[in-house]
């Protein structure tokens, strides 16, 4: 069973309806609400991760499923997610951690900076990747007009 991706519905148990059975615990499900996930229904205590026990209609509208495990993202992503290095520090960034991009280089949140000045970027700040380095726009110009390439300002 590999569904890396499944969604979850939360569904109001109409009272005229049959009760259904839980894919968890195969007890009937009299609850108000049930999860429908998988093509099943389940308690909303019965549908949990297989690692960290959290009940997974209550951390999203997703669950991830491999090895015959059901599991939330971060636990999926820990297990069977892509590792890979920082490009500034060099260090392993665990799959299940926040990261920043760019172009093909991944970064820890606390290591993108400008790599000269190590001015952190803040959300809408301009950013430039040259030679594989991170720079802030002070930097990069200052770099540009040592090389002759002024920039021109209008």
């Amino acid at each position: 069973m590999t569904h890396p991706d499944e969604s979850i519905q939360m569904l109001s148990v109409q009272p005229d309806t049959k009760p259904k059975g839980c894919a968890g615990c195969n007890r009937k499900i009299k609850d108000r609400y049930l999860l429908k996930a998988l093509d099943k229904y389940w308690h909303e205590d019965c549908l949990k991760c297989a690692c960290c026990d959290c009940r997974l209609g209550e951390v999203g509208s997703t669950l991830y499923t491999k090895a015959n495990l059901i599991l939330c993202r971060r636990d999926y992503l820990r297990l069977f997610g892509v590792t890979g290095n920082c490009a500034a520090c060099s260090k392993l960034i665990p799959a299940f951690e926040m990261v920043m991009r760019a172009k093909e280089n991944v970064y820890h949140l606390d290591c993108f900076a400008c790599q000269l000045c190590n001015q952190r970027f803040c959300v809408g700040d301009k950013f430039f990747l040259k030679n594989n380095m991170i720079l802030c726009q002070t930097d990069y110009e200052e770099g540009l007009m040592k090389e002759g390439y002024a920039p021109q300002v209008r």
